[in-house]
């Protein structure tokens, strides 16, 4: 899509044009005549003689070439000139010398004073030493230099804060113009079209009648319908709110502004209001017409008063000009607002209410489908081998957005371009996988050999009791190489899109964060910091498990806001101190019953554990399928059903999802 300018720009005739280069010469002048007139080349390096020292440098043959000049001062004074061999020496003594080994000259003077020094002229005279005798004045008075170099002045004043710096967006004039870039939604080049986007049919299904309105809006108004002012498109990072947006005017073929909403705020105060004003003046002219506005949390956020999220003032000034734009006296027909952001409980009430935001369009993470379509547009482009199988890794990717998918095909080109090959394989689609997940592969990080055995004690604990474990996650992979800032990872992916999580899944989850620090226990006799991330993960588990989920014995069905420590002014919490030891307790009691069961199983299982540590320590990195083989545990099939049906909850499970 090409760029316009939001104002067609007026072509300056030739009378402006030759007056701003007379102008530009003027101004070139002036400088130059500053420069030669107020600097005298070398005069910093100007030595000034004593009458004494110069008769001692005139008797030993140092003068070279006197001059007589007078100076245009204010004292009148006049200076004997010249220049004279220098008497300074190198660090051997002898006399300083340039590359052609003649004596370094510095220039010299001697001021003329009359009644004291006049013989001195006459000295020079007697010896035949010629003497140059010239005036240096300025042609132009002082009264008239100050004139010139006022002028000057105003003029560069004039030039460079109001013709460059507010003529345009941004300039000191300027702040307060809009700064949304006007895309045309004809431009076939460019254009994103509804076939540009993927894995979010029902938010496309959604935004179907914004555009057929903008194509048609005749038909509505015949009806007596109206079509809604703005559309909030909420959801994660990456999900495709932007490309959503960008598809809807390539769609309807419609002007289409977009700014973010940082865009909205400087330094000076009311500059946001005058940007928000400037903008819908220029939208109304193109309309109907698109107003997209990405990150809108950073100007909708709550007014300041009960359950403000720390709005000022001037945030408040562009929000309410906003709110008078989109539904105020004004008639604000044609345009339509959408918005962005993956922050919608942050934003002011006002801005949300019927009128403004009339629709709120969901865009969560993509479902099985859905990343199978991602990963087929993105796909277009690479070149595949005859293994590779976009679906597998599709089922092998749940939770990632479409920009991760995205992500993960780039860093699988990248791969294999470094390794040579002629077509993306599907090991290096599962390596790329690997590391969008989990970090890349250090290869290179040199540690010692009782680091790799701590750390494969360490993740055999895990994997192990990833095994065992029944209502976990199904073991993937499990390496001793370090991966991004771990020494070793044991990983797990679920084997289809996952949308509630039980009791008995977290605390599996608990069962084997326990299993590598026992394992190290049992078998070094030791314990490592290497558990340290395992421990956090423990406790964050199990005080969710109390304070947020309601899955504690003690507890029941209650939930406990626990203070933010990053949060200086927020209030204190609801339930007493006692209350607070109480759920400590409880956390402490889920996380070492976890410990004690995953100690008991590793006894148990301890002739396992210890060959697959041996054998990582052989082969760093061995597969989940290959794990469970060698030690002789099947891997939990979690549900045996089909990917299109694990693709949506039973339904019995999402009556009681919809009864919560």
């Amino acid at each position: 899509m090409s760029n316009e300018s939001k104002k067609p720009a007026a072509k300056p005739d030739g009378k402006s044009v030759g007056a701003m280069r007379s102008w530009i010469i003027i101004a070139v002048a002036v400088a130059l005549f500053f420069t030669f007139y107020k600097t005298n080349p070398g005069e910093s390096a100007v030595r000034e003689l004593t009458q004494l020292e110069f008769y001692k440098a005139l008797d030993e043959g140092k003068l070279v070439e006197p001059v007589v000049r007078f100076m245009d001062r204010d004292d009148g004074e006049t200076y004997l000139t010249g220049e004279m061999e220098t008497d300074e020496v190198d660090k051997d003594g002898k006399p300083l010398a340039d590359k052609n080994g003649d004596p370094v000259r510095v220039r010299y003077r001697v001021p003329l004073i009359p009644g004291e020094n006049e013989s001195l002229m006459e000295d020079l005279f007697r010896q035949q030493i010629q003497v140059k005798v010239r005036e240096r004045r300025s042609p132009i008075s002082p009264l008239m230099m100050n004139i010139i170099y006022l002028g000057g002045m105003l003029f560069l004043f004039y030039w460079l804060f109001y013709r460059k710096m507010g003529g345009g967006d941004g300039g000191v004039f300027g702040f307060g113009k809009s700064r949304a870039k006007l895309l045309d939604g004809k431009a076939e080049k460019a254009r994103v079209t509804f076939s540009d986007v993927a894995g979010i049919d029902e938010a496309k299904e959604e935004v179907q009648e914004i555009v057929a309105f903008l194509k048609e809006p005749a038909a509505f108004r015949k009806l007596g319908g109206r079509i809604p002012k703005g559309v909030l498109l909420v959801g994660p990072p990456g999900t495709g709110k932007t490309l959503l947006a960008k598809a809807i005017a390539g769609e309807a073929q419609v002007p289409f502004f977009a700014i973010s909403g940082s865009d909205f705020e400087e330094m000076f105060v009311g500059v946001g209001a005058s940007r928000m004003r400037d903008m819908f003046a220029e939208a109304k002219k193109k309309a109907p017409c698109i107003i997209f506005i990405d990150e809108i949390d950073s100007i909708g956020m709550k007014r300041t008063g009960a359950g403000a999220l720390g709005a000022s003032r001037y945030n408040e000034q562009t929000l309410n000009t906003m709110l008078v734009e989109m539904d105020g006296f004004s008639p604000n027909e044609g345009v339509i607002v959408i918005a962005a952001t993956n922050r919608p409980d942050t934003l002011d009430a006002a801005l949300l209410r019927p009128g403004r935001f009339d629709r709120q369009v969901m865009i969560d993470l993509p479902t099985l489908k859905g990343r199978e379509e991602i990963l087929a547009l993105h796909g277009k482009k690479i070149k595949f081998g005859p293994d590779a199988d976009l679906s597998r890794i599709a089922r092998g990717t749940p939770g990632f957005s479409g920009a991760d998918l995205a992500n993960l095909l780039n860093e699988a080109a990248l791969m294999s371009v470094r390794k040579k090959l002629e077509a993306v394989d599907m090991e290096t689609l599962e390596e790329a996988r690997d590391k969008v997940l989990w970090g890349r592969e250090r290869k290179s990080a040199g540690y010692s050999q009782k680091d790799r055995e701590i750390t494969a004690w360490h993740e055999a604990g895990h994997a192990i009791l990833q095994l065992l474990a029944k209502n976990a996650d199904p073991l993937h992979k499990v390496t001793i190489i370090p991966r991004g800032r771990a020494l070793g990872v044991t990983m797990s992916l679920p084997e289809r899109d996952v949308l509630n999580r039980t009791k008995s899944h977290f605390l599996d989850e608990l069962f084997i964060c326990c299993g590598g620090r026992i394992a190290e226990k049992m078998f070094t006799g030791e314990i490592s910091t290497g558990a340290a991330q395992d421990i956090a993960m423990a406790t964050e588990i199990a005080r969710k498990m109390v304070c947020t989920y309601g899955m504690s014995d003690k507890f029941g069905f209650q939930a406990f806001n626990e203070p933010n420590p990053y949060i200086a002014n927020e209030a204190p919490p609801a339930f007493s101190e006692e209350t607070s030891r109480a759920i400590d307790a409880e956390v402490s009691k889920l996380v070492a019953d976890a410990y004690a069961k995953a100690e008991k199983a590793i006894a148990e299982n301890k002739d396992k554990v210890e060959l697959l540590a041996k054998t990582l320590l052989e082969r760093e990195t061995m597969d989940g399928r290959d794990v469970a083989k060698l030690v002789g545990i099947e891997i939990a099939d979690q549900e045996k059903e089909s990917p299109e049906a694990a693709a949506e909850p039973p339904a019995q499970e999402k009556a009681e999802t919809e009864d919560a």
